[in-house]
């Protein structure tokens, strides 16, 4: 099972003077169970290819499929595709409308034609994943509550209708550093449990390097790398810096530390790697 983009192209307003070409001849496959970041700086074609996904945009060329089933059919086979794909689009607190939270999250599972009953269980397992209590919280305006906080109804707004696969386009964009915490502990742990394709579109390559198993690398509407996170960020930074990226501090940190003297071992990615191989190099309990 996996989403397969098999040689997509489009521009926007073609055929225009204004036309610009977004994507081009791009290829790749997410399976599900796979955690996969997709990096790029601004116009880079990232939130484009992230519209493809679902099915919001169809390609000039070229087939975007879940699970072999192409998303531009007007089939029912296709219609149900694009159901196993939930988006989360950037500031997705702008897409909360509903008087309460519980009716906000209602609102997916009840388009799929569920009984009230698969409602009101599908609700409170969302409200569960994002750590939101059912009893607290569902009779709540949404509105009323910290960024943080809707933005976690919103991803149960998406959780709740149970896909296969799930989009995140900058899901911690605007968050202070502790909201930015709690919505990837909450994302990793609905991960986990769904074992769900999950494709998280990210400027911040941190955010890449700890949580993704596999980075693509997105530029000028093309796909320049795609390999696991740790081959891209340790031996492709000139490529990353020619294409106006950078890689994780810890990985520029560790090779100044090495150029000073310090034997580190492996190729620490994250922070918490970093300091484990200080300790380490340093002869300290490793925590």
């Amino acid at each position: 099972m996996s989403i397969e983009v098999d040689h997509i192209s489009y521009t926007y307003m073609a055929h225009t003077a204004l036309e610009n070409k977004a994507l081009d001849d791009v290829s790749f496959t997410v399976d599900k169970g796979e955690f996969v970041a997709l990096i790029g700086h601004t116009g880079s074609g990232k939130s484009t290819l992230a519209e493809h996904l679902n099915g919001l945009l169809h390609p000039d060329t070229g087939e975007v499929r879940v699970d072999g089933v192409d998303l531009a059919g007007k089939d029912a086979a296709a219609k149900a595709a694009r159901g196993k794909v939930g988006m989360v689009f950037q500031y997705p607190e702008h897409q909360l409308f509903a008087e309460t939270i519980y009716e906000d999250i209602a609102f997916g599972p009840r388009n799929q034609k569920k009984s009230e009953d698969e409602v009101e269980a599908s609700v409170r397992r969302a409200m569960a994943f994002v750590d939101l209590d059912f009893g607290t919280f569902s009779q709540r305006s949404p509105f009323q509550l910290s960024g943080g906080q809707m933005r976690r109804v919103a991803i149960a707004g998406v959780v709740a209708m149970e896909p296969d696969y799930l989009i995140m386009d900058e899901p911690s964009a605007g968050l202070d550093p502790v909201s930015r915490d709690n919505i990837f502990s909450q994302l990793m742990k609905i991960f986990e449990k769904r074992q769900m394709g999950v494709i998280l579109i990210t400027h911040s390559m941190e955010e890449a390097a700890q949580y993704a198993s596999r980075v693509l690398v997105m530029s000028g509407g093309k796909l320049h790398l795609d390999g696991p996170s740790r081959d891209i960020f340790t031996t492709e930074g000139k490529t990353l810096q020619r294409l106006s990226m950078d890689v994780p501090e810890s990985v520029k940190l560790a090779q100044e530390l090495r150029e000073n003297g310090l034997p580190l071992e492996g190729t620490p990615l994250t922070k918490k790697e970093l300091i484990r191989a200080i300790q380490k190099a340093k002869g300290w309990k490793v925590c």
